[in-house]
């Protein structure tokens, strides 16, 4: 990238960042609790609503795990219904699908039960709704205007911080695309955390979206749009789940660790709903366009090869994340910075996520998917260094050669 180029991105980045003081950021209320869906049908009730659209994703279904919702919403005569066909990187036509169940049953506020997938897809129903425009005119920044329906979040991860973000992602698989839609207006207005619905939850579940907590905050962190509110967010964010998420793996019915990287997820959204994301979530989103790769697995195996590339652009913040997690060190600052990104390495090895993507990457699908993360994440994400196609292209290859 020239440096004429350069400079117009960082003057594009810099106008979004003032831009963004005069945004709405409004995090959801967090309802936590044995009684959060007690709570849950209090408040639909209080909002006078009448009609529930229930999302869920069909794995969650299949296990049964929203009829804990659906039951406390019947049990307190509250009408709904349920949608859940919405499987990992929701589509384009899931999105439809879910909005004709909504209009046809006159459906007026959406309660939705899963990860990321799940809220993500939520989140674009509920824009259908109000907004009269299709989704490919939402994909970027700031194309909603209207306000949606309630919307309430129930996670059953640990690690999208979908539940507080502004941001949803959607797939198209005609294209082989899978791009983010970005506005105030799909934060959810309310959040529900309750640890027990993570306890069962399979064990590569556990540690791919604690990864996926850990890419956010790390990114948001090490970015050039932080606030001293996403700095404190994002550190909160790391502290925590380098300290619970390997707990959370290997005893998963503790409820402490669960909710602790409840927590950690919520605040690492919070962190990058602001400060925005990175490289990282560039080329994860490309890899789930193209081949369907689960987005906090992709996160977790591309985090440590994307830092190492960023060289000493990234070295003070990254020493500053290393003192956070191993104070005291005499290290120098490009050492720490070193074994940050090793403590990130070997925290995948101790979750049991494999360290390249060898076995599915093609060499024929490098251009097309160096030409997608380019345009995602150009001039968009504020990053400690801007990078050339070239730089792209020589991720993917390591990726698929390491």
């Amino acid at each position: 990238m020239n440096i004429f180029k350069k400079l117009l991105v960082r003057i594009f980045q810099k106008v979004l960042y003032v831009a963004t003081f005069f945004l709405s950021f409004k995090e959801p209320v967090i309802i936590k609790g044995e009684n959060s869906f007690k709570d849950l049908c209090d408040l639909i009730k209080s909002k006078n609503k009448n009609k529930v659209l229930l999302v869920t994703d069909l794995g969650l279904h299949s296990l049964n795990m929203d009829k804990l919702v659906y039951d406390e919403l019947a049990n307190n005569g509250i009408e709904y219904s349920l949608f859940y066909d919405i499987q990992a990187n929701p589509t384009v036509k899931q999105v439809e699908d879910g909005l004709k169940v909504y209009k046809e049953n006159n459906c007026d506020c959406i309660v939705v039960i899963g990860g990321g997938s799940a809220i993500d897809a939520a989140k674009i129903i509920g824009a259908r709704a109000t907004n009269n425009k299709p989704i490919s005119k939402m994909k970027g920044l700031l194309k909603i205007t209207r306000k949606l329906p309630l919307l309430i979040a129930i996670p059953t991860t640990a690690g999208t911080g979908s539940e507080t973000t502004l941001a949803a992602v959607i797939s198209n698989p005609d294209t082989k695309e899978k791009f983010p839609i970005e506005d105030p207006h799909i934060i959810p207005k309310y959040a529900i955390l309750n640890p027990k619905l993570l306890v069962n939850l399979p064990s590569n579940i556990t540690s791919t979206t604690g990864m996926d907590a850990l890419t956010h905050a790390v990114e948001a962190y090490i970015g050039k749009a932080n606030t001293r509110k996403t700095k404190k967010y994002a550190l909160r964010a790391i502290k925590v789940t380098f300290d619970n998420l390997e707990k959370s793996y290997k005893e998963p019915n503790n409820l402490t660790y669960r909710e602790n990287m409840q927590v950690a997820a919520y605040d690492a959204g919070v962190a990058f709903t602001r400060a925005y994301v990175g490289y990282v979530h560039a080329i994860a989103h490309t890899l789930g366009g193209v081949y369907h790769v689960p987005h906090g697995l992709a996160n977790a195996i591309v985090l440590p090869y994307v830092l190492k590339e960023f060289g000493s652009k990234a070295y003070n913040k990254l020493a500053k994340l290393y003192d956070l997690i191993e104070p005291n060190s005499d290290l120098s600052i490009k050492d720490k910075a070193q074994q940050f990104i090793n403590k990130i390495e070997l925290l995948n090895d101790k979750l049991n996520i494999k360290s390249n993507l060898k076995d599915i990457i093609k060499d024929e699908d490098i251009p097309f998917m160096v030409d997608k993360a380019y345009k995602e994440a150009i001039p968009l994400y504020p990053t400690p260094v801007l990078w050339s196609k070239k730089t792209f292209e020589k991720i993917f290859k390591l990726l698929k050669n390491s």
